[in-house]
């Protein structure tokens, strides 16, 4: 069976997405103390730490009880991610700014998700700190990619639609 260079572009980029946020993670976990260390890499403003999410995006959904955490952030996301991943590879009418941005999108999910099936948690290290209101949580390279998927979808919707024509009264 031949593949596509649609679906080995697919393929690619979420395999790549997976493997640079896990190499990153392992990273982390083996570098820099759990809790305690904060590493600048541009002066305080950007800077590196070892944090564990049990939760979602910011720590959300942490405070659940077990089985709820299993089905909002395991099964849940598995199925929409296994749904939009079907949707990728079944509309070839999609652009490939789309095509980009959906499989960042999955492959940041699964990257995320197999932290939580794998070690009951998420790794984070990455804090960007302006003075308030530009402050972020801490995230990691798959919140980077899901992230920049859903800004580049956002974008190639917004450029897709066309003003409607409004006709002139006499």
């Amino acid at each position: 069976m031949k593949m596509s260079r649609r679906s080995i572009f697919i393929l690619a980029t979420i395999i790549g997405t997976i493997a640079l946020d896990q190499i990153t993670k392992v990273w982390v976990r083996a570098n820099v103390e759990l809790y305690t260390e904060k590493r600048p890499i541009i002066g305080e403003y950007f800077t590196l730490m070892n944090v564990e999410n049990k939760g979602a995006f910011l720590g959300m959904g942490s405070e659940l009880n077990t089985t709820l955490r299993i089905i909002l952030l395991m099964i849940l996301p598995v199925v929409v991610l296994g749904f939009v991943l079907r949707y990728v590879f079944k509309d070839k009418n999609l652009d490939n700014w789309s095509l980009f941005a959906f499989s960042a999108i999955i492959g940041g999910g699964v990257a995320n998700v197999f932290d939580r099936i794998v070690f009951k948690k998420v790794t984070d290290f990455w804090f960007i700190d302006l003075g308030d209101p530009f402050k972020t949580g801490v995230f990691n390279v798959a919140d980077v990619f899901v992230t920049t998927g859903m800004i580049i979808l956002v974008f190639t919707i917004l450029l897709k639609k066309k003003p409607k024509n409004i006709e002139k009264a006499d």
